[in-house]
């Protein structure tokens, strides 16, 4: 398995339009394939957000996460998010997720942001608990209880 930025191939920007429509925005307002294509192909940046890092099993795309700005309307003043992680069902509960968690906390690090931000379903936190981020508050957004939570990034200092 392996790690790359969708800056460097844009190639699986159909595929991961589809597993982010079907996932997410096929039950938005106006949503449609076209758009969720348009929204992924904005994660391009090779460094700093918007970012997409993805994971690969051999030459199968399995996986991809994105590293955003401003995900959440209720938060303007929390600017970098985790997002949009997703794990082909085949895959999951294999460890990917992790190594694409990690993979996207260290182009946050790269790109020298301080605080990092996420929402998810999971009240327990999960695996974002497990990777160090913690528990600000819970709410109801669009319709789900979420929990978001934050991962305070140590900046290594420039020589």
């Amino acid at each position: 398995m392996h790690t790359s930025l969708l800056a460097n191939n844009q190639s699986p920007i159909n595929q991961i339009a589809q597993w982010y429509f079907d996932q997410w925005l096929c039950h938005a307002e106006n949503s449609s394939l076209e758009k969720s294509r348009a929204y992924v192909a904005q994660y391009s940046s090779p460094l700093g957000a918007p970012l997409m890092v993805l994971i690969r099993d051999g030459e199968r795309l399995v996986g991809a996460a994105q590293l955003k700005i401003r995900e959440m309307n209720i938060y303007p003043q929390y600017e970098h998010w985790l997002g949009g992680v997703y794990i082909d069902a085949a895959y999951r509960h294999s460890g990917y997720a992790k190594i694409l968690v990690k993979e996207v906390i260290t182009q946050a690090r790269r790109a020298t942001i301080k605080s990092l931000y996420l929402q998810t379903e999971d009240l327990s936190g999960g695996l974002y608990f497990t990777l160090g981020f913690t528990a600000i508050e819970q709410v109801r957004y669009n319709a789900k209880e979420v929990l978001v939570m934050k991962l305070e990034l140590l900046v290594p200092e420039k020589s």
